[in-house]
């Protein structure tokens, strides 16, 4: 069986990654998303991710429970270790990555496939402001983060999220799994 591909969705904070994702999900049977560990309290809605404090999720990290972690925006997100066998034995899956852990997560996966979503300043502030997660500063500090680049030698897909989500789909599902003549 050929290996399948994480295929990392990133992009800056508003972007609309979790929109994206969830309705690529819905239209490629087979395709999932992988849930993240995340140092967040539960229930502040977006993804559906696993809440643990920073105590649970140094140990978790310590015992080698995630293929991928990192720190951003104050908090700490982690990947189960899990992923890499089904990735392996060729399921697609999608994951919500920080562009600053790309190069990681090409070692740990080398199918690794990347789609970066981008959209306009004043698009994601509207965004982040109707989410209500955040305050103004933080909000700040996140649209001051938008313009990273990501790592060198890290090809990717990359599409514009500043128009209706169905057409964002679209391009992005043409882009992972182009049509074959």
């Amino acid at each position: 069986m050929t290996s399948g591909r994480l295929i990392a969705v990133v992009g800056p904070s508003g972007v609309g990654k979790d929109s994206v994702m969830s309705a690529l999900v819905d239209l490629k049977p087979g395709l999932t998303i992988v849930r993240r560990v995340i140092t967040r309290k539960p229930g502040l809605g977006g993804e559906d991710y696993d809440a643990v404090d920073d105590a649970e999720f140094s140990s978790r990290a310590e015992s080698g429970a995630f293929c991928l972690h990192w720190q951003a925006h104050g908090l700490w997100y982690g990947i189960p270790v899990a992923v890499q066998p089904l990735v392996a034995a060729g399921k697609d899956m999608l994951v919500n990555l920080s562009r600053a852990v790309l190069g990681e997560a090409q070692r740990v996966f080398p199918t690794l496939t990347v789609l970066h979503l981008t959209a306009k300043p004043e698009t994601l502030a509207e965004r982040l402001q109707g989410r209500g997660r955040e305050d103004l500063e933080t909000i700040r500090r996140r649209l001051d983060r938008a313009e990273l680049a990501l790592p060198a030698g890290v090809p990717a897909l990359k599409i514009s999220n500043d128009g209706p989500l169905n057409e964002t789909v679209e391009a992005a599902m043409a882009a992972l799994y182009p049509a074959r003549v």
